[in-house]
This record gives structure tokens, sequence and C-alpha cells, in this order.
């Protein structure tokens, strides 16, 4: 038995980056040697084990062949026959398919070096057409090494967008499309991942709320961009540059869902699309099974953004209102979330990026005079809870009326 580095861990090692995980390929072996060996085995689909100690993965090599739709549609023939360049051959991307030797030899047949050093996303084989999962993870990689100017070839988008026409990405279980999303708002430039999915026509069969907002223009007084799918996008990478939480990025991501149903005759204004966004929002985080966490925050923003960027113009009992909506007394957490989502909505307009938002402190010493009131020495005056609760709300519109 012969075993080699692979996949990201070579890729990674490859561009200087810190290597987080190390997945190994077993090539000669069979399963009962691996246990004979002290491994344990996992894999539910095919043969992988865990080293007795270390615990990374180590893998038999393996081939696989379609069976049906999907990215679960695959039949696995793992055998000591299956050569390493056989297992390499399997994978999505050149950049992925490359090897290291226990010697530490680079093993690269399909040319992946060249691509990490051209910033090309090539796809290894017309395999790659097979898993519509793929059309997902070459998006992701656009994301992760944005910073770099990465791109997809131009055959590789050709492909994908062959995968759409022919409904294979229709395929797609909303739960993997959440896994991939989630981990795409998480990488280093976000709206790579929408923009090389717009690239190849999936953006419109998965995110079609999101492609909507493409070519819906904005008065161009607040917004210099204009389309609010180039606002979006901005929103979401200086959503990512003040924050790693990809809560707040989703937030940021869906504020604006509303404008994309705005009927043309009142463009480019968009009154009441907060509320026209709410269910836009809701109907997105159902679909793909989003979890509340995300759901919450996103919601909450899409319909009370804009009493952020006005909260100097507003009413004491409209911000206290709003921050009750928000559920900010007893988690305050999700104030900070709220004005981080806002404030990424403020700076993704073109020429504003760098420019002060005062309104982020405003609103935080809102909510803080708000809840500095002592909720017990105004229950301690009396009455029954009804009139507990309304002398407390006023103490707190009191106590916003100071500070605005």
């Amino acid at each position: 038995m012969k075993t080699y580095l692979v996949g990201g861990a070579v890729r990674d090692k490859l561009l200087g980056l810190p290597v987080k995980d190390r997945d190994y390929v077993v090539v000669g072996g069979t399963p009962d040697e691996m246990v004979a060996k002290g491994f344990k085995p996992v894999g539910a689909d095919f043969p992988v084990f865990l080293h007795p100690v270390t615990r990374e993965e180590y893998a038999l090599a393996r081939t696989e062949r379609k069976s049906g739709h999907g990215y679960k549609g695959f039949k696995v023939y793992a055998a000591p026959d299956v050569t390493l360049e056989d297992d390499l051959r399997r994978r999505d991307l050149t950049i992925n398919a490359m090897a290291e030797d226990e010697q530490g030899q680079l093993i690269d047949p399909f040319k992946g070096a060249e691509d990490l050093r051209n910033g090309v996303l090539r796809h290894v084989s017309p395999a790659f057409a097979e898993d519509p999962v793929r059309i997902l993870r070459v998006a992701r990689f656009a994301a992760r090494y944005g910073r770099w100017g990465f791109h997809v070839a131009h055959l590789t988008n050709k492909l994908m967008q062959q995968m759409v026409e022919s409904g294979e990405v229709d395929h797609l279980v909303p739960e993997r499309v959440w896994t991939e999303l989630e981990r795409a708002l998480g990488e280093d430039r976000p709206s790579r991942f929408f923009e090389a999915l717009r690239g190849c026509g999936a953006l419109a069969r998965l995110f079609p709320e999101i492609d909507a907002l493409f070519g819906v223009p904005q008065p161009e007084k607040h917004h210099p961009e204009v389309d609010t799918g180039v606002h979006i996008m901005l929103v979401l990478d200086a959503a990512a540059k003040l924050s790693a939480d990809t809560r707040i990025r989703f937030a940021a991501l869906m504020h604006d869902l509303g404008k994309g149903n705005t009927p043309k005759a009142e463009w480019p204004q968009h009154i009441g699309h907060e509320e026209r966004g709410v269910e836009l929002v809701k109907n997105f985080c159902q679909r793909f099974r989003a979890p509340n966490e995300h759901r919450d925050l996103a919601v909450l923003t899409a319909r009370y953004h804009a009493h952020c960027h006005k909260i100097a113009e507003l009413r004491p009992a409209t911000v206290v209102d709003t921050l009750e909506a928000l559920d900010g007394f007893r988690r305050p957490e999700r104030v900070g979330q709220f004005v981080l989502a806002c404030e990424a909505d403020f700076r993704g307009r073109t020429g504003v990026e760098d420019k002060p938002y005062p309104q982020a402190e405003l609103f935080r010493r809102a909510f803080e005079a708000a809840r500095a009131v002592d909720a017990a020495a105004v229950a301690a005056q009396g009455g029954k809870g009804p009139d507990i609760g309304a002398r407390l709300r006023e103490a707190r519109i009191a106590a916003v009326k100071i500070v605005l």
C-alpha cells in the first residue's frame, strides 16, 4: 500500500495558507488490510478510515460512475487496482486534484499547480457535470480566493451553464444548498459566490429572489451604484469586513429583497420594500431550512434597517418599539448584530465605503440608555403586570429621548 496526502491540504500548502485538515488516499489497499493496521472504518458510501493515532481520514483510492440524479447518484468502485491518477481524475477542480507522496514530492497530473499560479478554477474532466454540488463548490472557491482574483475558466463556466440548462442543478437538496451557502458567506469575498452562480445561470434557478435584484434601479442620489443587485453585493462584502458572523452577513444579503418586487412604474423608488421583503426572507429561509438564528436576524434587518439609518429622526417611542421588536432587552447581542448589518448596508454604496456612520453609535447609545432603566425599581412602585409594563416602557422612552 502507498499513502498520499491529497486535496485541500496540498492546495493550501502551495498557496502558503495554513493547512487545517489533512486527507489521505491509500492506493493498493483493501478494507481488511486497513482494519488489520488499526484503522477504524467510518465511511458509509465508500471506504474511509480514521488513523488509530491522529484520527485523520484515509480513503481507499476509488472511482465513481453516475447512476442517478443529484450528488448521491453514484456507484463507487474501490479496489487495489485503482491508481492514484484514477482517484484524482474524479475530483472537481484541478487545484483539488493534486497529491503529495510520503517524500513530499508533488504529483500533479492535471496541472493544478499551474492553475493555482494563474488563479484559474478549472474542472478536471467532463465527469464534473455529473454532480451539481460542484457548481456551488466552484462558486465558493471563487469567494474564498476572491482577494487574489481567482476566476472560473471559460470552458468550466460553459459546462456549468449546460448543467443548469439540463436541469441537473434542480436536483440539489435544500439542506445541501444551505450548507454551501453558509460556507460561502464565511469566505473572504462572499459576493464572488453569487457572481459565479449568476455567470452560469444558476443564481436564477437556486436563488431567484437575489437574481431578481439585478437590473432594478435605485435613486442615484442615495445609491451611486444604482443597480440593486450590485448594491447587495457591495453590502455583503462590507458585512464581511465588519464581522465574521455569517448571521450578520446573511442579514446583509437579505435586507433589500423587497426591492425585487417593486412595480416597474414606481422605479427607482421602493416605498414599502421593507415589509415586502419580510415575506420573501421568510420564504427563502423556509425553502432552504435556514437556522432560526439566521432567519430571525434577516427578517428583523429587512423590516427595520431604515430605523437605524434614520434614528436621529425617529420618535423615542419608535426607537423603543424597534428595540422591543429586536428582543434587545432579553438578547442584547442581537442589537449589536442588527447594527452591524445596517452599517454594512450604509457602506455598500459606491464612494461611501469609508465614510462615518454615526447612526450606529447613536443606536447603540439609545439602546444602552433604555437598557439601563431599572426594571426592578419600576416594579417596586407597585401595580399589576400591565401597569408595570407601561411604566417601564415610558421610562425607557424618556431615557432614549435624552440620548436623541
